[in-house]
This record gives structure tokens, C-alpha cells and sequence, in this order.
């Protein structure tokens, strides 16, 4: 299906935000992102509002729409919301799991530990944790961990990004895959829960000694 026009502009607005380009708070004008895009003001307004579903943007009274924050309050709050769903998904995804989706799994799996630059490794870390979520079949449940996962590369990317992010082998993601295929659904789930909360602790402020494996 072609991308529609709000669809184009929420792509490269996200991408803007995750990467950095646009700063936390900066604000975005419906009439400015309309004329970039040569596009009326209806399209803008339906990206905007895309955008704020997945947590990049928000809307303050007198101020307008702004990129969202990335402050402790919020990272706690995207890291809860993000467990809580995707834990879920994986206790409904295990009793589901086939050959064909543990291989998918896998080679997700193993992008993350070839990648050689952050942005690769981040497409990899996003398509295993989909990957994880995907054979549970709640289309309402996926489409909830989806609009969530823009926001949460933004934080990885800056976590990342200040704790000196180099390529390594992620031993998180090979615990629960090996949980996973030895049909542990509880270990799994409980991995799953520890490694994504370890993103709250790497993105709070403070000295980082650089990671081996980054969180995600």
C-alpha cells in the first residue's frame, strides 16, 4: 500500500526526533512543516497526531505542539508502559511458537550482533522485539508495542549515544531467544522484563561506563 502523505511526514519528523536532529521541547508549527511538505494542513495535522500517539510529540496548552521530552519522568513511564505490553505479548506469543517464527527471531537476533553502527544495530534491537511479540496475535495488543517504538529507539539511541555505544554481542536477546527455544515461557518473560527495564538505568543522568552490549 503507498505511503500516504501524513504518513511521509510523520516518517521523517520521527526520524528527525529519534535521531536527535529535532531536540526535546523544540517546537514543531503545523503551517512550516505544511509548507516543507507542499502539502495542506490537513495531512500535517494527521502526522502530528500520529507522532504524538507514539510519544515524540506533545501538545501544551498556549505553546503548541513541541517534541516530547526525555526527562527521568518520561523514560520511566515509556520503560513501564513498554514491559508491561510487551511482556504480555510474549506470554501469549510462547504457546505459539513455531520453527518459522524462532528463525525469524533468530536472524533478528544476529543483525543485532553484526551491526556495525548504531542505527543498525537499533533496526536489529526494534525487529527482534517485534519479531518476540508478533506470533501472539493480538493485532490491538501489536499495534499498541508498534506506536511505541519510535519513542523507545529515541531513548536507546541517547542512552546509547552518551554511554559510548560500540558494536558487541547482546547477550539479553540470546537468553531469552534460548529460553524461548527451549519453550521456557516464564524465563522468557522474566528476561524480557529485566532487560527492557535496564534502558531506565542506562538513560539516567550520571557517568556511564561504555557497554558492550547496549540496552534495549
Amino acid at each position: 500500500m503507498a505511503e500516504t502523505t501524513a504518513e511521509r511526514i510523520a516518517r521523517v519528523l520521527g526520524d528527525r526526533i529519534v535521531s536527535g536532529e529535532l531536540a526535546p521541547g523544540t517546537p514543531v508549527r503545523q503551517d512550516r512543516i505544511a509548507e516543507e511538505f507542499e502539502a495542506s494542513h490537513v495531512p500535517a495535522r494527521e502526522a502530528f497526531q500520529m507522532l504524538k500517539a507514539q510519544g515524540l510529540l506533545v501538545s501544551e496548552p498556549r505553546r503548541g505542539m513541541r517534541v516530547a521530552p526525555l526527562d527521568a519522568a518520561t523514560v520511566q513511564e515509556m520503560t513501564e508502559i513498554r514491559a508491561s505490553l510487551e511482556v504480555l505479548a510474549l506470554k501469549y506469543a510462547v504457546s505459539k511458537l513455531n520453527a518459522a517464527a524462532l528463525e525469524r527471531i533468530e536472524r533478528a537476533l544476529i543483525a543485532g550482533d553484526e551491526a556495525r553502527t548504531m542505527a543498525e544495530w537499533e533496526r536489529a534491537n526494534r525487529a527482534f522485539h517485534r519479531e518476540l511479540a508478533a506470533p501472539c496475535r493480538m493485532p490491538r495488543l501489536i499495534a499498541m508495542i508498534e506506536d511505541l517504538q519510535l519513542a523507545n529507539a529515541r531513548i536507546i539511541l541517547s542512552a546509547n549515544r552518551s554511554a559510548g555505544w560500540r558494536p558487541g554481542s547482546n547477550l539479553a536477546h540470546r537468553q531469552i531467544f534460548e529460553a524461548l527455544k527451549a519453550r521456557d515461557g516464564v524465563r522468557a518473560a522474566t528476561l524480557l522484563d529485566q532487560h527492557i527495564r535496564v534502558l531506565e538505568r542506562a538513560a539516567a543522568p550520571g557517568p556511564k561506563a561504555a557497554p558492550a552490549a547496549p540496552a534495549g
